[in-house]
C-alpha cells in the first residue's frame, strides 16, 4: 500500500558543537499516522521533533512538511509552525493572557481570523479537550493537566496538518498524565497526523501505528508496536525495553 506522506526527513544531519546529535535520520510519516518516539535520554528524539518545525536548524540533509521543504525564515515560516502544531513538556501558555485568548491569539494573528469566529473555535476546542469551563481562568490558576490540554487545544486552533508532541506528560505529576494522554488518544482516533516523543509505554502500545526506537542520534527500529514491544531485534532495544519494562 502506497502511503501518504505528510513529513519526510531525508539524511538529516544535526550537531551541537562536535556533538553528532541526529546522524543521517530517514523517517517518513504518513498522513493520518501516528508514530511514537522513543529511547533513552540524550538519543535525539527532541531534537527530532524540534527540526521538523526549524526550531532546531539542521546542517544537512532535507525535511519535507507535505511536500514542501522547510522554509528559511519570515512569513512562510510562520505559516509552516501554524501547519505544524507543537507541543511541549511545559506548557508554554502566556501568562498574562486568559485561556480562551491563549488558544485565540494565533488564530487571529496568523490565520487572519475576525475574534469572534476564533473565539466560538477556541470554545469548540476547550470543550473537545475538556476544559471547557475554565476559559476565562487565566494559567496559573489551572492544573499542570488543565494547562496541557489547553496547549493542544491552542495547537489545534491552528488546524494543523500534524501534531508533535515533544514529551507532553513528562512535567506533569503522575495522576494528570492519564488526562492529557487520553486527550492524544482522542486526537489519534481522529485521524490526525501525530509524532510523539514519550516516555508512555501505554500510549506507544495503544495508540501508535509504529514505533520508532532511537539510541545515540541514530533510528535503531522502526517498526509496528507489537513487533516492537514483543520481538525487539536490536540489543539496544533489547536493554531499553528490560530496564523500562520492569517498573
Amino acid at each position: 500500500m502506497a502511503g501518504d506522506p505528510l513529513i519526510e526527513l531525508r539524511a538529516v544531519n544535526k550537531y551541537f558543537g562536535d556533538l553528532h546529535v541526529l546522524q543521517d535520520i530517514d523517517l517518513t510519516v504518513d498522513r493520518g499516522e501516528v508514530v511514537v518516539v522513543i529511547g533513552p535520554s540524550g538519543s535525539g528524539k527532541s531534537t527530532l521533533c524540534r527540526a521538523i518545525n526549524r526550531l532546531e536548524t539542521i546542517q544537512s540533509g532535507t525535511i519535507l512538511v507535505d511536500g514542501q521543504p522547510l522554509p528559511e525564515e519570515g512569513k512562510a515560516l510562520a505559516r509552516l509552525r501554524a501547519d505544524v502544531g507543537m507541543v511541549f513538556q511545559s506548557f508554554n501558555l502566556f501568562a498574562h493572557k486568559t485561556v480562551l485568548q491563549n488558544v485565540s491569539l494565533g488564530q487571529v494573528k496568523v490565520r487572519g481570523r475576525k475574534k469572534e469566529e476564533a473565539d466560538r473555535r477556541s470554545h469548540e476546542l476547550l470543550d473537545r479537550v475538556g476544559v471547557a469551563n475554565q476559559a476565562d481562568k487565566y494559567p496559573a490558576q489551572l492544573s499542570g493537566g488543565q494547562q496541557q490540554r489547553v496547549a493542544i487545544a491552542r495547537a489545534l486552533a491552528m488546524e494543523p496538518k500534524v501534531m508533535l508532541f515533544d514529551e507532553p506528560t513528562s512535567a506533569l505529576d503522575p495522576e494528570m498524565i492519564n488526562e492529557v494522554l487520553e486527550v492524544m488518544r482522542q486526537l489519534a482516533a481522529d485521524g490526525m497526523t501525530m509524532i510523539v516523543v514519550t516516555h508512555e509505554m501505554g500510549f506507544a502500545r495503544s495508540a501508535a501505528n509504529r514505533v520508532v526506537f532511537m539510541a545515540d542520534g541514530r533510528i535503531v527500529e522502526d517498526r509496528t508496536p507489537d513487533e516492537f514491544f514483543t520481538r525487539p531485534e536490536s540489543d539496544r532495544a533489547k536493554d531499553f525495553l528490560s530496564k523500562i519494562l520492569k517498573h
